[in-house]
């Protein structure tokens, strides 16, 4: 099969190696997928640059690169029932603490990260539902329905983000989302009752004043560090704050007391090691909002395989238009 892979940390262009694999065969339980489209997320970038702390060395000998993808079915383990084979699926975890991911025109996996694709879903969008579209509906959706609340989604503009307002949307909530003011055209157009600077001085007022007055009951947060402060004051006593990145102030303090008194629930969402129950229900809402129709990623141009290199670097370099995605064949 063909395929992209790595041995050595490194820049794109340096390490990622074009060429010829073994197909895999499924084991027991698991199934393989003639992968369609392969997503390009910015942890696999940081995986192949050898950028997380403390890794100094790739975890396998040869590395196939990319937890997310779409594909069909074309062959399964013992365990696994054949009427499977033919299916469309979506991949989570492809290549989490494993070392063949789905940019390759093969991968085998457990069966259950092999998710049922509805037939109006295209495989472009599938291949991002495996990280940005399971954060999205878990931040959104996790902690319960949203129907009749407000919900705050920061980095509106982002991958997580664009996704976040149109699920909150779809779900029944009013939408306030932040971002640059150059692209709040995005969250906009994807449904946001409002659109702020995430830079505004006089942010949380902003906020309370686009919610008629009254305080936000759900937050979806990209950087809780840079952004705690403004959510303590704008966040309504038992409200829950969803947080999935602080990387630009990884460290921060957090004003407790205030959060306290307010009582707010404060979730660290990680969706790699989501719990199967959780994972489950995440499942569950992805697939009956893919269902609808109603959701819709947006996609940066697609690369060919042999250009994975330039796809990764649009990740780095913060070219991309959306989801950036490799197509197989």
């Amino acid at each position: 099969m063909k395929a992209v892979s790595y041995t050595a940390f490194g820049p794109a262009s340096d390490v990622l190696e074009f060429r010829d694999l073994p197909t895999p065969d499924p084991a027991a339980g698991e199934v393989l997928v003639r992968v369609a489209v392969s997503g390009v997320n910015p942890s696999d970038v940081k995986a192949r640059a050898g950028a997380r702390p403390g890794v100094t060395k790739p975890p396998f000998p040869r590395i196939v690169p990319h937890s997310d993808g779409s594909g069909v079915i074309e062959a399964v383990g013992d365990g696994v029932d054949r009427a499977r084979i033919g299916e469309r699926v979506w991949i989570w975890n492809g290549q989490w603490q494993r070392a063949f991911g789905t940019c390759a025109d093969y991968i085998a996996l457990p069966s259950d990260q092999a998710v049922a694709l509805p037939d109006a879903t295209s495989d472009e969008t599938g291949a991002v539902m495996g990280i940005p579209g399971l954060t999205a509906v878990h931040t959104v959706l996790g902690a319960g329905p949203v129907k009749g609340k407000t919900v705050l989604v920061s980095g509106g503009a982002g991958m997580v983000g664009h996704l976040a307002v149109q699920i909150a949307k779809v779900s029944g909530a009013k939408v306030i989302a932040t971002c640059s003011p150059a692209k709040s055209a995005i969250p906009m157009g994807y449904g946001a009752d409002a659109v702020l600077a995430y830079d505004d001085p006089d942010l949380s007022d902003r906020i309370i004043a686009a919610n008629d007055g009254r305080l936000i009951d759900h937050a979806v947060e990209l950087e809780f560090g840079l952004n705690a402060r403004t959510l303590c004051d704008v966040m309504a006593p038992n409200s829950h704050i969803a947080a999935y990145g602080s990387a630009r102030l990884p460290n921060p303090e957090i004003p407790f007391l205030e959060m306290m008194f307010k009582a707010i629930t404060l979730d660290m969402a990680l969706i790699y090691i989501l719990p199967p129950t959780q994972r489950k229900k995440a499942i569950a809402d992805l697939t009956a909002l893919l269902e609808t129709g109603k959701i819709t990623p947006r996609i940066h141009p697609v690369f060919d395989l042999a250009d994975t290199a330039k796809a990764h670097e649009a990740v780095e370099t913060n070219t991309r238009e959306g989801a950036v995605l490799v197509r197989m064949g």
